[in-house]
This record gives structure tokens, C-alpha cells and sequence, in this order.
């Protein structure tokens, strides 16, 4: 057993077998599990958790400044409304927000991430210059700011530092409301390294790049991106949004002869490094040669809903054994049980059917997507977690057994329960990460403080 108190039993966990009973947990100063013991007695003294754990989940899309226009893109409808004009709402956003400003709703955010159990997240982080377009003094200043906000709350992150350089197919020039977007190959790999030397890598945090799209990144920069990158971290993750719109997939087409994803996975060698996010509207032929390349589809349901993006072809993709996780994007919603409910319910109102991503070999649907989500969201994080196993970070949910979804059910029951059921307050009652309890009876112990802080910002945003 280790020392120094790290240590606790829950009566029932769910390990990488699926549920088991009286499960002693042990880790280390660095906050990774050494042991994971089911059907183990208590140790004298040992602490007990309040409920059933569960791995904490990972989200693997993040654009933080964005919580601060949740919601306002909707109260004054105008004929069209798409994607793009939801974009334009957001650009202007974009150009006001300050260094201060976006450490205040970045922290605010990660503590509504890990109340609702998201332990750790990948921040797809694209605003990194002055109100002007100039870099600041620090070239990272604004990337700083939200590693941050991340270490302050304890949840776990995967920072993406994204290039961005045009506009649109054919090396359209950039648009006066993107100027605080823009870097070049070797300007990003400076900021990425920049921002590495003042916030080193350590259990919680990892780095990785994020060419934008497609649309925003030349083959040849790519190219030049990824070799940059494999120079200091090789193989770190990489992310990047595809095939969102319908709209994107013509441009591609118009430009290139080819979709997308097939573009992508054609010239360059897309492994288990690579999430492709959103990756909504692909074929069937793209849709298998995802699968089959190892890459994670990042998939934000409540964002794509919003948006008015499409629905992901989820059960070929799932059936030909694709990796998936999940994000929340936009912030519009934080909650992972939103996303995996909405993910397979967006499959029911397309093929009006029941329980559609549930399998002959997983017929249980909550854990079917529940197990899928974990395991391409740490792939996407390139972080050893998503698991109650040796060797990965102790990062946990505590569930509050006694809940109106979860209350009489027995524990094959409770997945399928916290997903699809939703019923007054979160079920989810403690959250660890690194094995310090960061969220206790519902509440983070900086959430008065990060609240007023985000009110503040939030205020001066809209002046």
C-alpha cells in the first residue's frame, strides 16, 4: 500500500472490466494511480468514497472564450441563420476579449467542466494576438493565461495552440475580423515553444498543435507545421476541424476535386496522434478510412445541434470500429452526458429507431458510448487517463447513489441512468483529479471567487 494517505475504497467502481465491488484505489505524490484492488477489504482508517465512482471524462474540444456568448446568438433570430452567420457573432467577440477577460471565463468554464465531470480538457486555443492584430509583448500571453485558469481549478489540459492563416480555400486573404487568429508555421511553433519554456509539461498538462481547417491552413504549411512540431514533440496530439458544414465540404471539392476528410487522409499519414474534429459530413468510403486510420472523431453534439451543423454517420463509423470522443465546443452546453445522450438520440430522430449505438457485442448503449468516449478522448488528450487502471492519473467521479435518476437502480442500471436520465441537480457529487478532491458536494472550492471574476468580465465584455 502506498503512504502519505493516498489511498481510498469505494464499494462499487467501474474499472476497465465494468463494475466491481469494494474497490481499494492507491497513487502517488504526482497524482497517478499505483494500484486499483477490487474486492478488497477496507483498510483500517482508510477514506471511503461517498458513492460509486467513475473515471472522470475527457473533453476533447474546447474553444474557452466562447462561454462568454453562450446563448446570445439566439435571442434575436435573422432570416438565414446558419453557421456562418453564428460566426460572425463570434468573431466580434473574439476582438474584444482581453488577456483578463479570458482568464476569468476560461476559469469560470473549467470549474462548470469538472462540476459536471469533465477532469480534464483539450483547448483548441485560436485567439493569441493583441486587439490589433500585433502580437503581444509575450507571445503567449493570452495562451498563459488560460494554462492558467486550467491549473487553478485543477482540471487536467491538452493545450492546442492553433495555426490559422487564411481565410478560405485558394489562400484567400485573412478578413480584418480574423486578424488576431493569424500566425504562420514557424510564428506558431515560436508561440507553441514560447508558451512550453514558461509552463512546462507536468501530469496534468501536455501540448500538442492545431492546424484550424483546411480551409485555413495550405497543404504546405501543414506540411511544415508537422514537421516543426515532430522536431520538439514528436508525436503529440494533433487537431483539426473537418467536414463541419455542408458549405465546407463544397468549397473543398471546388478546390481541391476532393472531400475533406479524403483530402486529408490521402496526403498526409492521419494515425492515433490525429483528432479530426467534428468530421460531420463524410461518406461512407471517408467514413471507414477514418476508422481504420486510428484517428479519434471529435464529436460535439450540443454544438453541432446549435449550429445547425448535421449528424455524424455514428453507427457505420462505430461498427467499423472508429474512435470517438466528445467536446463541448462552443459551451452552449457543459455537460458529457449531454453530448453522449444527444449523440445517440440524433441517431433515433434520423433512422426512428431505439438504442441505435448499442451493438450485438455492447448492448448496453450508455456504456457502450460512455467506454468509447473515454478511451478517444485520452487518445485525443495524448495523456494517460480515461481509466480507474495503474498508470493512468487519478482522476475520478463520485456519484451520489442516493439521486432520483440513480435512487433503487442496481449498478448495471446506473450508466444508462446518468445518461439518459435528467432529473433536477447534477447526480455527480465529487470530483478528483490527480487524486485531490477538487469539487465537493457539488460546489469547487474557488467557486465564489471565479464567479464574480467571470461576472466582471462578462460585464466589461458587453459595455
Amino acid at each position: 500500500m502506498t503512504t502519505g494517505g493516498h489511498t481510498l475504497f469505494a464499494a462499487h467502481a467501474y474499472l476497465p472490466q465494468g463494475w466491481r465491488r469494494d474497490v481499494l484505489l492507491e497513487w502517488n505524490g504526482e497524482g497517478v494511480l499505483t494500484a486499483v484492488t477490487p474486492d478488497s477489504p477496507a483498510p483500517a482508517g482508510a477514506a471511503r468514497a461517498s458513492g460509486p465512482l467513475l473515471p472522470g471524462m475527457p473533453n476533447l474540444h474546447s474553444h474557452a472564450f466562447q462561454r462568454a456568448m453562450a446563448g446570445l446568438a439566439e435571442y434575436r433570430a435573422q432570416a438565414g441563420d446558419n453557421f456562418w452567420s453564428w460566426r460572425d457573432l463570434m468573431y466580434r467577440l473574439a476582438a474584444r476579449i482581453t488577456p483578463d477577460a479570458l482568464e476569468a471565463v476560461a476559469r469560470w468554464l473549467y470549474i462548470e467542466m469538472l462540476k459536471a465531470g469533465y477532469t480534464s480538457v483539450c483547448e483548441f486555443h485560436y485567439v493569441h494576438h493583441a486587439l490589433d492584430g500585433s502580437p503581444y509583448e509575450n507571445a503567449a500571453e493570452l495562451g498563459q493565461r488560460v494554462v492558467d485558469a486550467a491549473s487553478q481549478t485543477g482540471i487536467g489540459m491538452t493545450m492546442l495552440p492553433v495555426l490559422y492563416e487564411h481565410s478560405g480555400f485558394g489562400k484567400r486573404e485573412p478578413r480584418p475580423d480574423q486578424r488576431r487568429f493569424i500566425n504562420t508555421p514557424r510564428s506558431l511553433l515560436e508561440l507553441l515553444l514560447t508558451l512550453r519554456r514558461a509552463r512546462p509539461e507536468h501530469g496534468a498538462l501536455a501540448y500538442g498543435v492545431a492546424p484550424h481547417s483546411l480551409r485555413a491552413v495550405s497543404e504546405a504549411s501543414l506540411r511544415a507545421l508537422l514537421d516543426g512540431l515532430d522536431a520538439h514533440l514528436p508525436g503529440a496530439p494533433v487537431h483539426i476541424h473537418i467536414a463541419e458544414q455542408t458549405g465546407e465540404v463544397d468549397e473543398c471539392m471546388a478546390a481541391t476535386g476532393a472531400r475533406p476528410v479524403a483530402w486529408l487522409l490521402e496526403r498526409f499519414e492521419v494515425d492515433a496522434r490525429w483528432c479530426l474534429v467534428h468530421a460531420t459530413h463524410v461518406d461512407e468510403a471517408e467514413a471507414s478510412a477514418l476508422a481504420a486510420s486510428g484517428a479519434v472523431a471529435g464529436l460535439c453534439p450540443t454544438t453541432e445541434a446549435n449550429l445547425g451543423d448535421g449528424i455524424f454517420p455514428a453507427p457505420r463509423y462505430l461498427d467499423a470500429g472508429g474512435a470517438i470522443g466528445v467536446g463541448s465546443d462552443s459551451h452552449i452546453a457543459v455537460d458529457w452526458r449531454s453530448e453522449l445522450r444527444l449523440l445517440e438520440y440524433g441517431q433515433r430522430l434520423a433512422l426512428h429507431q431505439r438504442n441505435v449505438l448499442a451493438s450485438a457485442a455492447r448492448p448496453q448503449v450508455a456504456e457502450r458510448l460512455f467506454e468509447a468516449a473515454l478511451a478517444g478522448g485520452a487518445r485525443a488528450s495524448g495523456r494517460t487517463i480515461g481509466a480507474l487502471a495503474p498508470g493512468h492519473r487519478a482522476d475520478w467521479l463520485v456519484l451520489d447513489a442516493g439521486h432520483p435518476s440513480l435512487d433503487g437502480r442496481v449498478p448495471d442500471e446506473w450508466l444508462a441512468a446518468l445518461v439518459f436520465c435528467e432529473h433536477g441537480h447534477s447526480p455527480i457529487a465529487d470530483v478528483y483529479t490527480g487524486g485531490r478532491c477538487v469539487v465537493r458536494e457539488g460546489r469547487h472550492v474557488d467557486e465564489a471567487n471565479a464567479y464574480a471574476a467571470y461576472r466582471e468580465a462578462l460585464a466589461r465584455l458587453r459595455a
